[in-house]
């Protein structure tokens, strides 16, 4: 009877010890590239870097950001998806990976930019930049504006294939950006990079992105490789509700790219979690409104406030609320008037504005002339 005692008595004190134990958070592994990042989609928090900054030749992830100009330009109408692209002969002389679009005939815009998404064809992307821009030079133009939006301030296209060009540049960070804004902006567009394989003109090719046979899930986005950048990959996994985006460039092989990768999410999803402490529009807190119609004034956030923090450590979070004070009304609806501060011990993990969730009207002239002789005594 003693032993069994004992052993429930091991065993309950065994589980309030595991319950209690902190989540191991070493670092990242070493990575075999020039340069690399890991982030989280939704919070924008980097998990892994190094030199992630550096000015690296892209390869064909140049491809992303002549996407994520097509997509807008169907996004305002300005083409459509089964408009017939007359294909050029400069078009048709692209030399590396190729579609194998003939020249002189009409193809679809949306098999050109399947085309250029999943067989990487340095023809398709050129089709594309010329039906949009006339030529791949204007194009250029168009994607290093797009990029300086996106706030890609290392990143310089002089073309839409990713062609070596000493001109031509960008880093892991913005790379990781770009992925990021297209996942974000192109949902439905989105949707092509996880396809393996991609028929036309009779001739089946498959997507160079080795992960999205080893890894369910994994489901985008883009390789690239000439022999000035190496081997390069920008991919994204989603489990559970968790997205992360990771991407090396300058590795040694086909398969270094995906087993890198594969470490960098491995290791994000193993050791951190994310969760969306707030959605548009919620109230984090409410304030005295002097001189307003109502008493108080509820504040909130005006997009989605997503945290990443180490794996059990979600508990530990405090929102803290720094307010503009007196708040005087009137107050127009999403007027900001202070910050919500996240902060993990003395760690402070994120930052977003509080704004006003409604109009605050002035109140009566006698409340207003209460409150103007409360502020007058108490400062």
């Amino acid at each position: 009877m003693q032993k069994l005692f004992s052993a429930v008595l091991f065993f309950f004190i065994s589980q309030v010890a595991l319950a209690g134990a902190i989540v191991p958070n070493p670092v990242a592994p070493a990575i075999a590239a020039k340069s690399y990042i890991l982030i989280d989609h939704d919070s924008g928090k980097i998990l892994a870097e190094e030199l992630a900054n550096e000015r690296l030749p892209p390869a064909s992830i140049t491809k992303l950001m002549t996407s994520y100009v097509v997509s807008h330009e169907l996004h305002a109408g300005n083409i459509q998806l089964d408009d017939e692209v007359l294909i050029s002969e400069n078009a048709w002389r692209m030399i590396g990976s190729r579609s194998f679009i003939e020249v002189n005939t009409k193809v679809p815009v949306e098999a050109l930019l399947r085309g250029m998404i999943v067989q990487s064809g340095n023809d398709a992307a050129v089709a594309l930049a010329e039906h949009i821009a006339g030529s791949e030079e204007v194009f250029a133009q168009m994607m290093n504006q797009y990029a300086q939006q996106l706030g890609m301030f290392d990143t310089n296209y002089v073309n839409s294939t990713g062609l070596p060009d000493p001109d031509h540049y960008t880093t892991a960070q913005d790379i990781a950006t770009l992925s990021s804004a297209l996942i974000r902006d192109f949902p439905d567009h989105y949707a092509w990079y996880a396809e393996k394989e991609f028929t036309y003109n009779g001739i089946t090719q498959h997507n160079r992105n080795k992960l999205l046979w080893r890894d369910n899930s994994v489901d985008g986005l883009k390789t690239g490789h000439t022999e000035e950048a190496g081997y390069c990959l920008s991919a994204s996994a989603k489990r559970d509700n968790m997205r992360l985006i990771a991407v090396v460039l300058g590795t040694r092989s086909e398969n270094a790219r995906a087993q890198e990768i594969q470490k960098l999410f491995n290791y994000g999803f193993r050791f951190f979690e994310t969760h969306q402490l707030f959605a548009t529009g919620d109230k984090v807190t409410e304030s005295k409104l002097w001189k307003g119609a109502s008493k108080q004034l509820d504040l909130g956030v005006e997009s989605p406030l997503w945290v990443t923090v180490p794996r059990g450590q979600y508990k530990d979070l405090q929102a803290i609320s720094h307010l503009q004070q007196p708040i005087i009304a009137p107050v127009a609806k999403g007027t900001s008037l202070g910050e919500v501060e996240v902060k993990l011990g003395e760690e402070i993990i994120t930052k977003q504005q509080l704004v006003a969730l409604n109009e605050a009207e002035k109140g009566s002239w006698w409340r207003r002339l209460i409150d103007s002789i409360l502020l007058l005594i108490w400062g």
